[in-house]
């Protein structure tokens, strides 16, 4: 950071901005490592916008943060709808007659406060108090393979969904129904987009929570964002060339995202979450964290649900009373341990990509303290 503010610190649309070259193809170069995004090739990286894919390129649009990249991810899809319509009637993607203009989410998402990421936010504790919000948007229920019939049709043009909901309750999206959302937006023409942002970069134990996945489950676009910079402000969209293509100059932009700055230190930090020796210690930590939770359910059965929810260092305790989490939360911040509710039932464990057994003992071992208290009430 101190390197990079000496030498060059805003964005501009007047010069070459060195480090969102690097880190746009350091994302696509480690995507196709890990077989993401419909398999990215990890030998194309481009200097500006990324690399090819088995299914085309791929390219990189920074942002300031995630509500901001899926705010871009919405855009791009609208217009690709446009787009997409227009072909098929033989008219102008301008022409006011078009219908292909829906957007899909699902019950229990979360993917920002701004409006059109609040749209697609499928809870009213949210929504109401800035009603009316962005029309034709459509909710599914998560992992409802037969809905998705009738819910994804011609005149949808995107499809966003969280494959490991966070803020919703850590609910993870089966392989059968990304894959029937896949097929099913190729069928009618729509984007399907990937919100990893609380999920991705590593976060499941590989660089994005589709990576283990076949390509027929990968989405159009992903986007991201928390980790990406250690807390220094950035998010990205991370999307095909087909996708990319519709989108031409001045149709979307950002005065501060992608500042030189913060690439710099998002390359940095990327480049040091996929060493091998930070993988093998997260792996090894993540185990650990899921080996002492699981026993959580066996030993407090009369508050836990059975099993523990999501994978690697994002994970959920499901309570059988909704009222206990928060209760849970309270005690936990009692005893020195920062634990947040998820969804309406859930207890979210989301901790640093770099702790330690000793933080995962801690935590743990005030957990189980919190679940003696709680029951006992």
């Amino acid at each position: 950071m101190n390197e990079q503010a000496g030498k060059l610190l805003h964005t501009s649309n007047v010069y070459h901005n060195e480090w969102a070259g690097k880190l746009a193809g350091l994302l696509v170069t480690l995507t196709g490592a890990e077989g993401g995004l419909g398999n990215a090739s990890n030998s194309a990286a481009g200097s500006n916008t990324g690399g090819q894919t088995a299914n085309g390129g791929a390219k990189v649009f920074f942002a300031n943060s995630g509500t901001e990249a899926n705010e871009g991810a919405l855009k791009i899809a609208r217009r690709v709808g446009k787009d997409v319509w227009a072909a098929k009637e033989g008219k102008s993607w301008d022409d006011v007659a078009c219908t292909k203009n829906r957007i899909v989410c699902f019950e229990n998402s979360f993917h920002g406060r701004s409006m059109g990421a609040l749209s697609v936010t499928s809870n009213p504790k949210y929504q109401r108090p800035f009603e009316p919000l962005i029309p034709n948007v459509d909710v599914g229920k998560l992992n409802d393979i037969k809905a998705l019939e009738g819910l994804v049709n011609e005149d949808t043009c995107a499809v966003i969904v969280e494959p490991i909901q966070g803020e919703g309750g850590i609910n993870a999206a089966n392989e059968e129904f990304l894959r029937t959302l896949r097929r099913k937006c190729d069928e009618v023409g729509a984007v399907l987009i990937f919100d990893e942002i609380q999920c991705g970069l590593y976060r499941t134990g590989t660089l994005w929570a589709h990576s283990p996945l076949p390509v027929d489950c990968h989405p159009d676009i992903v986007t991201m964002a928390k980790p990406l910079a250690n807390g220094y402000p950035i998010g990205a969209v991370l999307l095909r060339d087909k996708v990319a293509a519709t989108m031409t100059a001045g149709s979307h932009g950002t005065t501060f995202g992608g500042s030189p700055l913060a690439c710099a230190i998002g390359h940095h930090v990327l480049s040091r979450l996929s060493s091998r020796e930070f993988l093998d210690s997260m792996a090894e930590t993540s185990e650990y964290l899921e080996q002492r939770l699981a026993l959580l359910p066996r030993w407090f059965p009369e508050v836990l649900g059975a099993g523990v929810r999501g994978r690697g260092l994002i994970r959920g305790l499901g309570f059988k009373d909704a009222r206990t989490p928060g209760k849970i939360v309270e005690l936990a911040r009692e005893r020195g341990v920062f634990v947040l509710t998820a969804g309406k039932d859930a207890v979210r464990l989301v901790p640093s990509l770099n702790v330690g057994r000793g933080e995962v003992d801690l935590a743990v071992d005030v957990l189980e303290s919190c679940l003696s208290v709680a029951s006992s009430q």
